[in-house]
């Protein structure tokens, strides 16, 4: 094949695949597109695949599908209180009629996330507007989002705009507002636990009288249980004692004298001044008695 013939074989491929481009065009899935023709929309290609179009009159216009992430700057809300709260949020969102996003915002994203924050900072200044800062920080933090998401899909819609989810990532006070509140917290906190100590003494009281009183019914029962069975042994010894008496009163009463004697003289120090003639001798004077 002669050079001339090659050129001219390339030339022709490249009008067939110039004339093959110009008929057709190709629709990704992550893509959403739109037929223009002479600046009207005249179809939407939501699903992937390969399309046809008027060549050199229709315009394609293609657009991202996916979910996208509006993350907002932290901005200052003020509560039913008229104090200030800073909220960090952002919005998943996505395209949902591709006809309505392209005559609303013209197809431009940046256009689509200006509009799409002004709603949702609009709906978040006015739930928080509605609530304490008590419960804008801890309580109603889920029923805020969900009522922001539903207000700002429905308002989002006539936009072209799906809005996935809205999230609060988190919502601070200002350092002086912190500053403040972390006061009256640690001032609450004391409050609680001084009252929680007056409890607990008091309580301790109580147990402490009870034990006390507890302890005195113990130790009079003890010790009236302790008299009465010490009166039981002294009587039975009264009668061991008389019984023994009874049968040697002679030996018995020797045997009392020597107990004497011994308790008597136990220690060489011991001073005993007594008659000698009384009857606490007789068995020393005379010792066969």
């Amino acid at each position: 094949m002669s050079q001339t013939k090659l050129i001219a074989l390339l030339a022709t491929v490249g009008v067939i695949v110039i004339a093959v481009m110009s008929f057709a065009y190709t629709v990704d899935e992550r893509e959403k597109a739109l037929v223009i023709r002479f600046g009207k929309v005249i179809r939407t290609a939501d699903t992937s695949g390969l399309r046809f179009k008027v060549p050199f009159i229709d315009n394609v216009r293609f657009f991202d599908s996916r979910i996208l992430t509006l993350d907002a700057e932290p901005q200052r809300f003020l509560t039913q209180e008229k104090k200030n709260v800073i909220v960090d949020w952002f919005v998943k969102w996505r395209i949902g009629n591709t006809l309505k996003y392209w005559v609303s915002v013209g197809g431009q994203e940046t256009e689509a996330r200006r509009r799409l924050e002004q709603r949702v900072r609009s709906d978040l200044l006015a739930e928080f507007g509605k609530r304490t800062v008590r419960d804008a920080i801890s309580g109603d933090r889920n029923e805020i989002m969900d009522i922001v998401s539903r207000k700002a899909g429905e308002e989002a819609s006539a936009l072209g705009i799906e809005v996935v989810d809205i999230r609060i990532k988190r919502v601070d006070l200002p350092e002086d507002v912190s500053e403040s509140v972390y006061q009256r917290m640690v001032a609450e906190r004391a409050r609680i636990a001084k009252e929680f100590r007056a409890r607990g003494a008091e309580e301790a009281e109580k147990i402490r009288a009870d034990a006390e009183r507890r302890r005195e019914i113990l130790l009079a029962e003890a010790y009236g249980t302790a008299e009465r069975i010490r009166g039981e042994g002294d009587g039975k010894s009264t009668t061991i004692y008389a019984e023994a008496y009874n049968r040697d009163p002679k030996f018995y009463s020797l045997y009392r004298s020597l107990i004497a004697y011994r308790a008597s003289f136990n220690s060489k120090d011991d001073v005993l001044i007594i008659d000698p003639s009384s009857e606490f001798f007789k068995f020393m004077k005379n010792p066969r008695q």
